[in-house]
């Protein structure tokens, strides 16, 4: 099980939590932060024991973006990261999941800041949990930039443009009961329990089919990406499948047998 000194792995059953661990800096992204969650959406994608992913972050803090002074920094466990990001280009974006998605659902537990790339992480979740002081917000049009981490194609999307304008537009910081106003995360808990409910729904879908659910994420995105007639003749194609797997014939025994089902990813 990987992690680096900024970003801590482990496990809680099938679920593999990985936790920005910087708090001293409210879990702004460094190299070993970088380089650490890319290990680890890696773990979570070879690895058919784990089923589900929750992110998060320590000390009552997400993460509050880029750390410009980390990545420019030097030194002997920096030039190591370093290394690992100039040998991949790209493994930045993977990390921030702009350019990677993992198979697996992404459970999001947020307390605290998650703004600028924070949110634009975040984007890139399948499930989100905030708790109730948690500030959401991308920030840098104040500061004259641009939201890069891919904010202004996935969150018109993902929320109404409206909404997704003004957050753009405005930079303004959004409180937790905001966010889930404009459909941004879809629980808001106590201040301290986001990681508790993040766990509790990663263990509601551990119990399903993980065939069934790695393929219904994949079918969702990529129909996001097609016209309905299409996206509906792909749903088939992913879909049909499925019900051929030694996982869809224990379900319906399971079923009929009224008893938890064992699915073995076959």
């Amino acid at each position: 099980m990987g992690g680096t000194e900024h970003l801590t792995v482990h496990r809680e059953g099938a679920t593999l939590v990985l936790t920005l661990n910087r708090p001293e800096a409210k879990n702004a992204l460094s190299p070993a932060m970088l380089v650490g969650l890319y290990d680890g959406w890696t773990e979570a994608d070879e690895d058919d024991s784990v089923r589900s992913i929750v992110f998060t972050g320590a000390g009552g803090c997400f993460c509050a973006g880029m750390d410009l002074k980390a990545l420019a920094g030097r030194g002997m466990a920096g030039d190591t990261y370093r290394d690992r990001l100039k040998a991949d280009p790209d493994l930045h974006w993977k990390a921030m999941l702009r350019h990677h998605r993992p198979r697996k659902p992404v459970i999001a537990a947020v307390e605290g800041h998650c703004v600028a790339g924070g949110t634009e992480m975040l984007q890139g979740t399948d499930i989100r949990v905030a708790g109730e002081s948690a500030v959401f917000g991308l920030f840098e049009v104040r500061r004259g930039l641009f939201p890069i981490g891919g904010s202004t194609v996935r969150l018109p999307r993902q929320i109404p443009r409206t909404h997704a304008l003004e957050m753009l537009l405005t930079g303004r910081p959004y409180t937790a009961r905001e966010a889930a106003g404009i459909g941004l995360v879809g629980h808001v808990v106590p201040d301290g329990t986001a990681l508790d409910k993040a766990l509790e729904i990663a263990e509601q879908v551990n119990a399903c089919g993980p065939l069934a659910v790695e393929a219904v994420k994949a079918s969702v995105y990529e129909a996001a990406e097609l016209t309905e007639t299409d996206g509906l003749a792909a749903e088939l194609a992913r879909g049909w499948p499925v019900f051929d797997t030694a996982d869809a014939k224990e379900g319906s025994r399971a079923f009929t047998e009224k008893r938890p089902p064992r699915f073995k990813r076959a």
